[in-house]
């Protein structure tokens, strides 16, 4: 079997010289770079993570911090981000933690202990040392979902707030006025959703109900549904719902369908993401899309091109979210 030294060999330069050429790394002379290239082609070789990390003193390893319970949205970022890590050479290694100081306390001590070459966040942590910490060993890093301005990473995100406003005001223009919120309690999306949902109403003139708001312990749709059979059990004037999550609202459309009510025909029902799964329930829900397939990418790609330069400047990307018309919000106009 060829190896990446039988490559350097062959092309007459050095094993790193090849790494940056498969790698796609700067600072390789073009002509250099398609003589090792072509070997490459006429030789078959499959690179080796076992014998790149040995040559280059490299794991070849990107860590990814998620959630202990994550949810569909989640599941799609990670498939967008581990197959545009391995086009780009690289493992994927996963850190599954809970909403706890201990969880976050045990993370950092295992992250002092692995050997990795960066690592994307798609868990918001509370806790400020262990960011801290990755700033301070100079750790390529990326932010998903989320923004952490004070550290000056690179970081993936959406409008939170005017992607949530533009949820809300997408039922006060088909004429809704007692709208409801489902959102969690949990991580700063949550909270910025919702604020969303309070602008949107108070630009319309709409006053803000707080026993229309419901804050669930998790954002999947079992919470969506324990979330809205409490609001029906509140009795409180209700046309429509704008859910923080997909999730969410999956889960509090069973919970309408359950107690009696239709969808759209009682309750109209919105949610925010867009993950695959909600264009085949039943209505198909109306949405706000997040591009996530491309927020898995450009995440990928933010801590790729910082190992391969070693540095980074500071690089925010917010991807803009639209509206995905499907049968769960009714005109009342």
């Amino acid at each position: 079997m060829v190896s990446i030294k039988d490559i350097a060999r062959l092309a007459g330069v050095s094993a790193s010289t090849v790494s940056r050429v498969l790698n796609e790394r700067e600072y390789v002379r073009s002509e250099v770079r398609q003589r090792v290239l072509d070997i490459v082609k006429e030789r078959g070789y499959v690179p080796n993570h076992a014998a790149r990390s040995m040559v280059l003193q490299r794991s070849f390893t990107i860590g990814v911090v998620i959630p202990y319970l994550f949810n569909m949205f989640q599941r799609q970022l990670f498939a967008a981000m581990e197959f545009f890590l391995e086009q780009h050479g690289y493992k994927t290694q996963f850190f599954f933690l809970r909403w706890s100081d201990s969880s976050e306390q045990a993370f950092l001590r295992r992250l002092k202990s692995e050997a990795l070459d960066g690592i994307i966040f798609v868990h918001e942590l509370d806790n400020p040392s262990i960011y801290q910490y990755i700033k301070e060993i100079n750790l390529p890093v990326a932010l998903c979902t989320f923004e952490r301005s004070e550290f000056g990473f690179p970081a993936v995100h959406i409008d939170e707030e005017s992607s949530a406003r533009l949820a809300t005001e997408y039922l006060i223009q088909h004429g809704h006025r007692d709208i409801g919120l489902i959102t969690g309690e949990h991580f700063t999306f949550g909270r910025q959703r919702e604020e969303g949902y309070k602008k949107a109403l108070a630009a319309h003139g709409l006053s803000y109900n707080p026993e229309l708001t419901i804050r669930a312990t998790s954002y999947n749709p079992e919470a969506g549904r324990a979330g809205m059979l409490a609001l029906i059990k509140r009795k409180q004037p209700l046309s429509a719902i704008f859910a923080a999550t997909d999730e969410l609202a999956i889960g509090a459309i069973k919970a309408l369908y359950e107690s009696g009510l239709r969808v759209p025909t009682d309750v109209s029902v919105i949610g925010l993401d867009d993950i695959d799964i909600s264009s085949f329930t039943t209505p198909g829900l109306t949405t706000v899309r997040q591009p996530i397939f491309e927020m898995g990418k450009k995440s990928a790609d933010l801590v790729c091109d910082w190992i391969s330069h070693g540095h980074t400047t500071e690089n925010v990307e917010q991807f803009s979210t639209t509206i995905v018309e499907r049968d769960s919000v009714r005109s009342l106009n």
